[in-house]
Parts: C-alpha cells; sequence; structure tokens
C-alpha cells in the first residue's frame, strides 16, 4: 500500500525549531537532523507498521543520532505525524494537539 505523509503544523513547528537550535550549535548540523528526519520519514512510509504503539493509536519512531521521537498515527492510506519530540520534554506535553 502506497501511504501519503501528512505533517502537522505542531510538527512541523518542532522540526524548524529543532533546526534552528541545531544551526545555533554547529553550522550544517540543523541539516544532519532533517536528513536523518528525512530518512526515516521514507522508513515509516514503507512500513509503518513496523514502530510499536506505546500509546495506542500513536506510534513512535526515533530519530537516528539525534534524542528526537516522530510520534504519529496510520490512519487508512495517511501517515499523520502529530510531534517530532525531544526525548527530554515531559512526554505528556505532544498530546496537546
Amino acid at each position: 500500500m502506497n501511504y501519503r505523509l501528512v505533517i502537522l503544523p505542531k510538527a512541523q513547528a518542532e522540526m524548524a525549531d529543532a533546526v534552528d537550535w541545531y544551526e545555533l550549535q554547529r553550522t550544517k548540523l540543523g541539516k544532519r537532523f532533517i536528513s536523518c528526519v528525512d530518512k526515516l520519514f521514507n522508513i515509516i512510509l514503507k512500513n509503518p507498521f513496523q514502530f510499536s504503539e506505546k500509546t495506542p493509536p500513536f506510534r513512535e519512531a526515533l530519530v537516528s543520532k539525534f534524542p528526537y521521537l516522530i510520534i504519529y498515527q496510520v490512519n487508512n492510506n495517511e501517515i499523520i505525524v502529530y510531534s517530532v519530540f525531544h526525548t527530554a520534554q515531559n512526554p505528556e506535553s505532544w498530546q496537546n494537539i
């Protein structure tokens, strides 16, 4: 099945904030972060059910090399990304959608 990726505005803002923060730390680190996130999006698109449901119906996938989770839901042919969440944050805060 082909899935369509839908990234909600909150998740887009979280990614933009992370890129800005990483770029302030080191040049091109923000680009590296986005590259890792994009790779994980592609993995999720190929097989969205490979990551477990931590809080049903939401699934969590860990971004390689960065302390971030992608929190998403599979809904028919869509993968809806609710949050790109820093793992040091309060885990309940991403649910304030």
